[in-house]
């Protein structure tokens, strides 16, 4: 291993034999000792030991030189080795050349000449010390930064910043807070069907493959991922309810180029469901004195839950509730339309859930579009109990629009003469 190197640099053959002898005594063998006679030897030199990847720890260097002035010269080596030690050993220095010293190049002392053998002793060790233990801390820092960036995958940030906590090292057991959130869950249709056919190594490729790509979509939006169940997300969204439907459309758009990749691999296409409520909730930690978890308490969570589970029965990809909907900064910028009224477990009210379809292919999108006055009278109609008028509503939407799944699902209960959800419950 190359030894640590110390450079002297002067402008007078002697001063330099002489200070470099005493320095071989002070530190025996310990360290490398270079001599420049002058500022641009000194440049050139350190660019060599640079390029052999020498770790110079200390200059010393004179002031009063013929090319290179002293302070200046030191500017120019912190510039290039801010965290080597510098020196100034010179009979000539004022008091401008070495403020300059200080404030441009951290300098750490200025010895005066002719030097005395005890002081730079003293000051040679002192100086060497500091750079080592700046050398620990910075590498003990960078640990820190590291081991912080692995907890964040465990514990993301945003969950820190929403209990006010600047570090997981602050965490304790039962801290919580209680705030609007906006809440959204994916999951991915038919899952058990995909995992039955492939090894638990495949398994696990699969799902990481999908959940990679879908991360970013949350992220990017302003989001955080709270939870991994299996296959489902569970993702948080503190300020604006957009940005949880934004989100939510980015991993529709997203899981269609995957796709592409997947047929192209001659694979199975993906579908998922999305689900997001926006309401109160507690979020915090819990567990025991040897295991605790960061957690969510809600009926809004539930209700997206929910939401997502009913996007299978709907045909469509993305629900969201009348609450998020009643947050959206601009919801007419979004193609959305009404689903039905649904009553929530163990709730008295029912809930208005509404389709967002921004992210269903051009053609869908267009149609559902068209037929949605039409669609939305047939609601009404349906809703008021006239049973025949809504059927033949739906009907002509159906003739406009046959891919609509919905539409199919009113047209049956018509048929039944049935309003659901004022008995039912959902999930």
């Amino acid at each position: 291993m190359n030894q640590p190197v110390i450079i002297c640099v002067d402008d007078q053959p002697t001063v330099l034999s002489g200070l470099k002898r005493e320095l071989k005594n002070i530190l025996d063998d310990e360290y490398e000792i270079e001599v420049a006679e002058g500022g641009k030897e000194a440049l050139v030199l350190i660019e060599e030991l640079r390029a052999e990847n020498q770790e110079i720890v200390l200059v010393i260097s004179d002031h009063i030189m013929p090319d290179i002035m002293g302070d200046e010269l030191l500017q120019r080596i912190h510039e290039i080795l801010p965290k080597t030690i510098k020196i100034m050993l010179t009979g000539h220095a004022d008091l401008v050349a070495v403020t300059n010293a200080i404030n441009h190049a951290n300098l750490y002392r200025y010895i005066p000449k002719p030097w005395q053998p005890e002081d730079l002793k003293l000051t040679i060790r002192e100086a060497l010390n500091s750079y080592f233990q700046n050398k620990k801390l910075e590498e003990q820092n960078a640990h820190l930064r590291q081991l912080n960036q692995s907890f964040s995958r465990f514990v993301p940030r945003q969950f820190l910043q929403c209990l006010n906590k600047e570090s997981i090292l602050e965490i304790e057991l039962g801290d919580n807070v209680h705030q609007e959130m906006s809440v959204l869950f994916a999951d991915i249709r038919n899952f058990t069907s995909f995992s039955e056919k492939m090894s638990p190594e495949d398994n696990f490729r699969f799902i990481n493959g999908y959940l990679l790509r879908m991360e970013p979509a949350i992220l990017e939006n302003q989001g955080f991922i709270d939870k991994y169940i299996g296959d489902a997300i569970m993702a948080l969204f503190r300020d604006r309810a957009d940005d949880a439907v934004q989100a939510g459309i980015s991993m529709l758009q997203r899981l269609k180029t995957y796709n592409q990749e997947r047929r192209a691999a001659k694979r199975l296409p993906l579908q998922i469901g999305i689900g997001i409520n926006t309401g109160n909730l507690m979020l915090g930690t819990v567990g025991g004195h040897n295991r605790m978890d960061s957690t969510v308490i809600s009926d809004a969570v539930n209700l997206a839950s929910r939401l997502e589970r009913l996007t299978k029965f709907y045909g469509v990809s993305l629900l969201i509730s009348y609450h998020t909907l009643s947050r959206l900064q601009e919801p007419t910028r979004y193609a959305l339309r009404l689903i039905d009224q649904v009553s929530v477990k163990g709730k008295m009210k029912r809930v208005s859930v509404f389709e967002i379809f921004d992210a269903d292919s051009p053609e869908l999108r267009s149609a559902k579009l068209a037929t949605k006055p039409l669609f939305e009278q047939a609601l009404i109609q349906y809703y008021l109990g006239h049973f025949k008028s809504a059927q033949d509503l739906f009907q002509e939407c159906l003739s406009l629009n046959p891919a609509d799944r919905v539409a199919t699902i009113y047209l049956r209960r018509c048929q039944t003469s049935k309003v659901p959800g004022r008995d039912e419950e959902i999930g």
